[in-house]
């Protein structure tokens, strides 16, 4: 019996941010993305994850706080080549969706379970996109550990970036890569 959903799974696969070009999700497609991003294991309903949406001249204007933290960050100064590629990262894809996991301190929701259930939202965003027929890649990159681009995002203290979903028409169908042997990673405990 065939089942979609099955299909999907069996078959996604990420594509480079550069092969994704417009049109991205339209505003209708993208809540529906983000509520199902929204739907996975939450421990004691904290929401330990948050979305915060980068699309047209937006992806520009961080794109310049991106540059300024690459200049003030590297040990070496950077080329204007780099800083001029840093300037436009954000402009590989029609929309990118920054997602931040964030941790509250409750004794019985784990601090694990919190990080664990912001890559869920991670992953169910990109699945969602891919449903709808749309290319996705989530990284982190530096972007996501640098100090001054959290500053420019806004994040509190309990926020790190889960991050980032690039999100676009694909270009080109990105080709498979080798999946692990069942045999070399499935193991079976016995008593």
């Amino acid at each position: 019996m065939d089942n979609p959903m099955l299909e999907l799974l069996s078959n996604r696969r990420s594509s480079k941010p550069m092969m994704l070009a417009e049109p991205g999700p339209n505003p209708a497609e993208l809540e529906r993305i983000l509520t199902i991003a929204a739907r996975v294991p939450d421990h004691k309903k904290l929401a330990p994850w948050r979305f915060i949406v980068i699309e047209g001249a937006a992806r520009e204007k961080l794109g310049i706080e991106i540059a300024a933290a690459c200049a003030a960050e590297e040990k070496e100064p950077p080329s204007e080549v780099r800083l001029a590629g840093e300037a436009k990262r954000l402009m590989r894809s029609p929309l990118v969706v920054c997602v931040v996991s964030r941790v509250t301190p409750v004794p019985a929701a784990p601090e694990w379970e919190q990080v664990l259930s912001a890559g869920a939202a991670c992953f169910n965003m990109c699945l969602a996109a891919n449903a709808l027929g749309y290319g996705t890649c989530w990284i982190t990159e530096w972007i996501a550990y640098s100090p001054r681009v959290k500053a420019a995002l806004k994040l509190a203290e309990n926020e790190r970036i889960a991050g980032f979903v690039y999100m676009g028409t694909r270009t080109e169908t990105p080709p498979d890569r080798e999946r692990p042997a069942l045999s070399d990673i499935v193991t079976r405990w016995e008593a």
